[in-house]
Parts: C-alpha cells; structure tokens; sequence
C-alpha cells in the first residue's frame, strides 16, 4: 500500500461498540480502534472508565485514506451517528465517558471541526446546540480485546447509533 496517504482523528460520541461498527462501513476508512482519552489515568481500563470518575471517554481511532474521504466527510458522517445535543449522555449510556468529543491534533482538524459544527446546526437536524467538545488529543489507550471489533464478534450486542438523515 506504498503511495497512499493516510491520516487519522479520533473521536468520542457515546459507546464506542457502535461508532465503531458504523465507521468501519464507511468508504475510506482503513481502520478503527476504540479506546479511552481525554483523562488523567494512565493506562485506564474499562473497570476505571465506566465509573466516570476518570475524566476518559470511550473513543474511537479512525485511520483513513485521504484520497478517499476528507476529514470533514469523517466529522459529518460523526455527526450523523450519534446525538451532539445532549452533555454526557448518549441514548441510556450516561456519563463523563459517553460524551461527544472531538480530540484535536492539527490545526487543520481544529478548522475542520469548527466548520462542520457550524454547518452541522445550520442544518437544523437536532433540537438543541451542539455541544460536541473540541479537546486536545491525549494519550490515546486501546481498550481491552473483548471491545475491539465487538459488534462483528457479538452482533445482537447493544448499541445507540445509527445513521440519522
């Protein structure tokens, strides 16, 4: 695969199994991991995580081809997955670690994501602002194995994403 360009953001939009299973779908993408970042525990695991009191989200990597989809296809397919109206909360995942997140690492990401938020409530598709935070990108910790890939290992697993219109 020499020759190829690839770039990668990462994001937090409520339970990462979801985002993930949707992500992986999209043209473009070459991979994803899902993780914690955001907090101030080294090397955290799910058990420390889902108590809230960490500060980490559960978050996805997402590598992707430049020459196939754009960082701001990759933020407007984000927010057509999950709901960015609702502070620390997606569906019945409630919580520090299920907020929407954006983990900047490059100007051009930060541009990008102040861009596709103000395009994003101009479209009218939610009720309330977007209050998707913009955060520097941290440590990014991969979660266990059992988390990785976990909708293609478990598919009636639980999920609260979906493509909205």
């Amino acid at each position: 695969m020499s020759g190829l360009s690839t770039d990668y953001i990462i994001l937090a939009g409520g339970c990462f199994w979801g985002m993930e299973q949707l992500f992986r779908e999209l043209e473009g993408v070459e991979s994803t991991d899902v993780g914690y970042t955001g907090g101030k525990l080294v090397n955290p695991t799910y058990k420390d995580v889902k108590t809230g009191e960490t500060n980490h989200a559960e978050a996805i990597k997402i590598t992707f081809e430049t020459s196939k989809i754009s960082i701001d296809e990759i933020l407007h397919f984000f927010f057509k997955i999950h709901d960015p109206t609702t502070v620390n909360r997606q569906g019945n995942d409630i919580g520090s670690q299920y907020r929407s997140a954006i983990f900047i690492r490059t100007d051009e990401q930060r541009e990008a994501a102040l861009k596709v938020i103000k395009e994003v409530e101009g479209l009218g598709r939610f009720n309330g602002d977007v209050v998707t935070s913009l955060e520097d990108e941290r440590e990014f910790y991969l979660a266990e194995d059992f988390h990785q890939d976990y909708l293609l290992k478990n598919p009636m697993g639980y999920t609260c994403h979906f493509i909205r219109k």
